[in-house]
């Protein structure tokens, strides 16, 4: 426990010192719907890595997709951490008790009508996932040296009835991460070096 209370306390101080990356633009919110999502950080004493699920096929919106836990803004949230921490627990069963929030990035806007605002929370080592499966298909994590090394970065080709566009993408012992997610990840990376530095992993 105090371990864990330490390194919280020093990703708090470290997380505050990094600018937020101009990549992210703040959306304007007409028209867009208000999500957040939590960037799950876990570390044990044998590698720091970030929780990530498989979104259930019978979602309306990205179904199938590798997705960080979270969803709308609803009329309760009081906050765009709370709002994340919300639908972390009602997702993957974690309860806000197990999550320390470090900060957040600006919000992303997405081809979809979502403006996703990205919360970091480390999480409890201990912590026990209990995915609910009609959202969850699954849940795994990552480990932060894969995700910081930028030659495990690719551009995706997308096509679209508007057109093809190039996306970031990410693959990880058969998963396939890209879209949104990817894009949080590749903005994230200063975040998570810094995770990984003050771990000393």
């Amino acid at each position: 426990m105090q371990e864990f209370n330490a390194l919280a306390a020093q990703l708090l101080d470290a997380f505050r010192e990094i600018p937020a990356t101009g990549a992210y633009l703040e959306p304007d919110a007409t028209g867009l719907i208000a999500s957040a999502v939590l960037i799950p950080l876990i570390v044990r004493p044998d590698r720091a890595s970030i929780l990530l699920t498989r979104r259930s096929e019978q979602l309306r919106h990205h179904a199938g997709q590798i997705s960080f836990p979270g969803g709308r803004m609803e009329a309760e949230d009081a906050s765009v951490e709370l709002a994340a921490l919300r639908e972390t627990h009602e997702e993957i069963g974690i309860h806000p008790c197990d999550v320390v929030v470090l900060g957040r990035l600006p919000a992303l806007r997405v081809p979809s009508g979502f403006a996703i605002h990205p919360v970091f929370g480390l999480l409890r080592p201990s912590v026990q996932v209990r995915p609910d499966p009609v959202e969850v298909a699954g849940a795994f994590d990552v480990p932060l040296d894969h995700l910081v090394a930028e030659q495990n970065y690719q551009k995706h080709r997308i096509v679209r009835p508007g057109g093809a566009f190039q996306a970031d993408a990410i693959a990880y012992q058969g998963y396939f991460i890209w879209g949104a997610t990817a894009a949080i990840l590749v903005r994230a990376r200063p975040y998570l070096e810094t995770v990984l530095r003050r771990a000393r992993i």
